[in-house]
């Protein structure tokens, strides 16, 4: 991030701290609900997903640690609020195409992968608008999910709905946030590790500012966590979705034509 205007720079702030409400809110989204805000801004990925990805294993790795505190100092054996059974088949199922959509970030060029970045939001926005998720009633639909939902995340950290539509099944509910988060991190580490290799610029700089800014919006996703159990949030996703589908569609106008 070079020669940026201030407002522009304000508009960074905000949305990560929206990502940050996201990610701790609802134990995913950070990356799906702000990566096209922030591709308005630079259409770059390679300069956003690093930044997403430092944000996403630092949090992540904060709230488990935390609540597994909170979780061993009792002698209820089911509250611990992490499924770890599940996410060694999930992480084994997973692994691979991870990879290979890894190889395929550092190897396409910015605006390719930003159009597929936004044809893919473009999609994910559209179960949101017409309350439609991507569900699966079947071990084999299961497997297809997650293996697509790994490269998609190794391409570009917004594999998260086609995952979630299994673990959700798989996994109760007040288990979900926690066990998504060791997800992530162990997903995440895998894209940080190949972009050191490859030496893409993690924007390390950046983080002086933009964690703090996360930061806040992580303290209040925290705060509206278990609000957010009981609500009902369609008409959030529906008039999100709206928003990101308007944004997918002219992101692809402005990187084709």
């Amino acid at each position: 991030m070079h020669d940026l205007l201030w407002h522009q720079y304000g508009l960074i702030a905000i949305i990560f701290i929206w990502s940050g409400v996201v990610r701790s809110g609802l134990g995913f989204g950070g990356a799906v609900f702000s990566l096209p805000f922030l591709l308005m801004i630079v259409n770059d990925p390679l300069i956003w997903l690093p930044l997403i990805s430092v944000h996403l294993l630092f949090f992540s790795a904060l709230t488990v640690i935390k609540n597994h505190k909170k979780s061993s100092n009792t002698d209820n054996p089911i509250a611990s609020t992490i499924n770890w059974q599940y996410l060694r088949y999930a992480l084994a199922v997973i692994i691979i195409p991870k990879i290979i959509g890894v190889f395929g970030l550092i190897t396409l060029a910015p605006e390719l992968l930003s159009g597929i970045i936004f044809m893919i939001i473009a999609v994910y926005s559209t179960t949101y608008i017409f309350n439609k998720a991507f569900s699966s009633k079947n071990k084999y639909l299961d497997i297809i999910f997650l293996m697509l939902g790994g490269y998609i995340s190794g391409t570009s950290l917004i594999g998260a709905p086609l995952i979630i539509a299994v673990l959700a099944n798989h996994i109760d509910r007040h288990q979900l946030r926690d066990s998504l988060f060791v997800l992530w991190f162990v997903l995440v580490s895998i894209k940080m590790a190949a972009f050191i290799y490859v030496g893409i610029d993690l924007q390390l700089i950046h983080h002086l500012w933009l964690l703090p800014a996360a930061g806040i919006g992580h303290i209040i996703g925290l705060r509206i966590h278990d609000s957010m159990l009981t609500a009902d949030p369609k008409n959030f996703y529906r008039g999100l979705g709206l928003i990101l589908f308007a944004l997918s569609v002219f992101g692809l106008w402005r990187n084709f034509y």
